[in-house]
Formats: structure tokens, sequence, C-alpha cells
């Protein structure tokens, strides 16, 4: 029952997200609340919705993902967003289950993983939007990667075969002696390989924020998680840049955000890196 009502809240801070990403003005502080002032409206005819329109996800469906004043379609973020939320909130029952970690970090690491995640969906939908990620975003992944630090530290959850997220498949890529050495130096292999990519496409290929991003990501996850996600999200961004052009969406020349690859490669890094390791391995015979 605990965690039914943390994902009804979950969809209801998914609610806020959504009200934050789709007003966000890069000309202003993605934390300026002042921006999220007056009721909610319809994008396309500007009515202002009632409560009963902006109940998470249920409205979406009883209204068939239309407005019900101009009748035209209602973006899929507003659903997929909440629900995502709805599920980051259920991560300390992914602690709680699938870690080590003694109750009390388990708690710490729950609490952070959410921040994290939440970040990561305002990250994604604004960069599919707008093409930018806000500097403070990155920020906020920075500190919350120092906070992990410091909590991986106290606890000591980390050592040649502990503090990564491909296990102790790490041991292979070395530098374990020290965590903050460890992280430090994952942040600044994911600012040298974006920062060499935007070099070698005079920033056709990705733009700072992708540069500062991966800064982040490298505090937060240390090293070689930091390479890892890089490459998992270059697979899942070809994957899917080759789908669109195939399907005609977009051609060579189209830009697409490189940033919500970034964490499907951190989610897929976070969920399932060891066991791809492990099959990556036990393909070449050498598990």
């Amino acid at each position: 029952m605990t965690y039914f009502f943390l994902f009804l809240f979950g969809l209801i801070v998914g609610s806020f997200l959504n009200v934050v990403s789709l007003r966000y003005d890069p000309e202003k502080n993605v934390f300026d609340f002042r921006n999220l002032l007056g009721r909610s409206h319809c994008p396309s005819c500007g009515a202002t919705l009632s409560w009963f329109e902006l109940v998470p996800v249920l409205s979406f469906l009883i209204q068939r993902g239309k407005c019900m004043t101009c009748g035209k379609k209602i973006s899929w973020q507003y659903p997929l967003v909440e629900l995502a939320s709805g599920f980051v909130f259920l991560l300390p029952l992914y602690f709680s289950n699938y870690t080590l970690y003694p109750l009390p970090q388990t708690l710490i690491e729950s609490a952070v993983w959410i921040a994290v995640f939440l970040t990561f969906i305002l990250i994604g939908t604004i960069d599919y939007r707008l093409y930018l990620i806000p500097d403070e975003l990155n920020i906020s992944l920075a500190l919350l990667g120092f906070f992990r630090i410091a909590s991986t530290t106290f606890y000591a959850q980390f050592g040649e075969f502990q503090g990564s997220f491909i296990g102790s498949y790490a041991a292979l890529f070395g530098l374990r002696e020290s965590v903050i050495l460890n992280h430090l130096f994952g942040a600044l292999i994911g600012a040298s390989i974006v920062g060499l990519i935007i070099l070698i496409t005079k920033g056709r290929g990705m733009g700072m924020g992708d540069l500062k991003l991966m800064a982040a990501l490298g505090v937060l996850f240390g090293w070689p998680d930091t390479l890892f996600l890089f490459i998992f999200g270059t697979f899942i961004g070809a994957i899917v840049s080759l789908a669109l052009i195939l399907f005609q969406k977009k051609n060579m020349k189209s830009q697409v955000p490189f940033g919500p690859f970034l964490i499907a490669g951190t989610l897929t890094l976070f969920f399932f890196g060891e066991n791809l390791l492990r099959a990556y391995f036990s393909f070449f015979n050498l598990y």
C-alpha cells in the first residue's frame, strides 16, 4: 500500500514537472517559479482547464488525448512524464530488493536517485523541445553526484569490486583506490569525449549542454561507468536516428537532441549495465 501511494504521489509530481518543462523560458532560470504562476490552459485554444481535466493520466485517458474545448490532440508528453515520475518514486522498492546496502544508505540512495531521475525527466523533455540543457539542471546533477560520493565514502561502499553499475567488471578499468578521484576522473573523461566530438564536428555533432551533462554524469557515476553510459547512449541514439530516417521523419542533415539519448544510456547502465557486460563477455567466452 505504501508503494501505491508513492506511485500516486509520483504522478502528481510528474504533472508538476510537465508544467516546469513546458513553461521553461531559456531566458530565465528553470527554478524561477514565477513561470509557474497562472492557471493551466490548452496550448492550442488557450482555454483554461478545469480541475477534472488536470488529473494525472486519468484525464488524458477519459478525454482520449484531446482538449474538451477545441478537440485538438494533447501531447503524449503529459501522461508519459506523469507515469515516468510515478515509477521513479518506486525506486525504494528496487533498492530494498536488489541491493545489499545497509538500511540507512538504502534510504539515502533512494532519495538521491529519485532526485536524479526527476532531473533526467526535465533534461530530456526540455532538450527534446528546445535543443538545450539548462545549466542549473546539470549543476543539480553534479551536486547530487558529490552528495553520493560523500555517502559512498561514509558507508565504505567503494572498492575494486564495489561502487560501479557494471559490478566487478569495473576492476578491469582500474582507478578503484579513491571514490573521489574515480568520480572526478569520470567527469574529466565524459567532458573530454564530448569536447573532442564538438571540436571535430565544429559543434554540429553535440553542444556545450551535452558536454556539461557528461561532466555532471561523470561526477555522479564515476569511471568507467561514464564511458559505458556514453556508449549505450550513442548506440541507442544511432538506432533511433536510423529509424527516424527510414520512416522519413528526419533526414541526414536534421538536428537531433543528444541529451535524451544520454539519459537513455544512463538508464540502461543503471538497470542493466552489469548484465549487459556479462552477456558480452559470455558471448566471446571470456566470462
